[in-house]
């Protein structure tokens, strides 16, 4: 396994909805590719990781949201597809291609999401709390929606400006 690189706003790439995976892609390298996605996402210490954050233009991300207990709940999301949003959760968000910005973003509760795993066996995942907000953000990311787009404007708009100036001191790369 190696670790790949996490590219950050405004990648391009970030903001491209991604393509769906093929029935000819599961394979060895897709299952690689998941590996080191998962890989990846623990070093940077984060739950969840979609293919665009390390530059793949695919529907995929991997998520491990411990459970209860604290055990390792990891689930690889191959063209992810949400068939169910109910009720309302606002809680603070990060995002590895945003490092160092949070904010308090308004998500459903619940979801149920129909997607394929590294095997192509079609699943479906129901989901509450911090397990939906990280299925719908990681989501977001193959539909080439970032989590500013989930801001409110004034938000938005001083998160943009933390970004420019983290720019121009080169702490964002």
């Amino acid at each position: 396994m190696s670790l790949l690189k996490i590219v950050h706003y405004p990648e391009p790439v970030l903001l491209t909805v991604g393509k769906p995976v093929g029935e000819e892609e599961f394979n060895e390298d897709l299952r690689r590719l998941v590996d080191d996605m998962f890989e990846t996402m623990y070093a940077a210490q984060g739950v969840g990781l979609a293919a665009p954050q390390v530059g793949v233009s695919k529907r995929l991300f991997v998520m491990d949201v411990p459970l209860d207990d604290d055990e390792s709940n990891r689930v690889a999301l191959i063209n992810p597809e949400i068939i169910v949003q109910e009720g309302e959760q606002v809680g603070e968000e990060g995002c590895l291609s945003f490092p160092g910005i949070y904010t308090q973003v308004r998500r459903e509760v619940r979801t149920v999401v129909r997607y394929q795993d590294v095997f192509g066996k079609m699943q479906e995942l129901d989901c509450t709390n911090l397990s939906a907000r990280c299925v719908l953000h990681e989501t977001d990311h193959c539909d080439g929606i970032v989590f500013l787009d989930r801001m409110t404007i004034l938000k938005r708009e001083l998160a943009k400006r933390k970004i420019r100036k983290l720019q121009k001191t080169g702490k964002w790369d």
